[in-house]
């Protein structure tokens, strides 16, 4: 029994810095490039429904706690970008959105039309919150809350600066909003349609 309970320890330690590995990586990428290069279509319904059951499984969540708010049918929100980019972006909001929620974890992912032409994947959490002065700056690359660092949550403060960094190379754009310490978080990644 403590024999797996070490490998399982190893293997999620593993996969942690894997995925340090890759932030880090991606993020050299995307700030490097001010476009996509050979961009495909990529049905957001259908990332986000995968991002969304992956990160259940990464954080052990039980049901209920993360889950997709009016899920819309493939096909009806298709852009044209790097999805591998966009998967890394979403799943970041979505990690994040679990790791600031504390104890209670309550997260909902939606995605929604903006207009005619625009999509927004939004990610809202009932977490710790953000002040206005640390919302000018949680995009910035290595920035962490003070927050994060006093309640331990692990992380690079690289996240954010990806998805930002992927929300422009797609011509859209990331925002937060909150209405303060202790009252939760929405962050939202907003790209352009494909016009076919």
């Amino acid at each position: 029994a403590t024999r797996h309970e070490l490998i399982d320890t190893m293997l999620e330690d593993s996969e942690r810095l894997q995925l340090t590995i890759d932030q880090i990586l991606l993020a050299g990428k995307t700030g490097d490039s001010r476009r996509v290069d050979n961009p495909t279509e990529v049905d957001v319904a259908d990332i986000v429904g995968e991002c969304v059951v992956l990160a259940a499984k990464r954080h052990h969540l039980a049901e209920g706690e993360l889950r997709l708010v009016d899920p819309v049918p493939g096909g009806e929100f298709v852009i044209k970008g790097d999805r591998d980019e966009l998967v890394a972006a979403i799943i970041n909001l979505v990690d994040n959105a679990v790791k600031y929620s504390g104890d209670r974890v309550k997260v909902g992912v939606a995605v929604a039309r903006i207009g005619a032409r625009r999509v927004a994947i939004s990610v809202r959490d009932q977490g710790i919150g953000i002040t206005s002065q640390e919302l000018k700056r949680v995009f910035r690359r290595f920035y962490r809350l003070p927050s994060a660092l006093q309640s331990r949550v692990r992380g690079t403060g690289v996240g954010l600066s990806i998805v930002r960094a992927v929300a422009r190379r797609h011509g859209g754009r990331a925002y937060a909003e909150s209405r303060g310490a202790g009252k939760g978080s929405t962050f939202t990644l907003e790209l352009p349609l494909n016009p076919s």
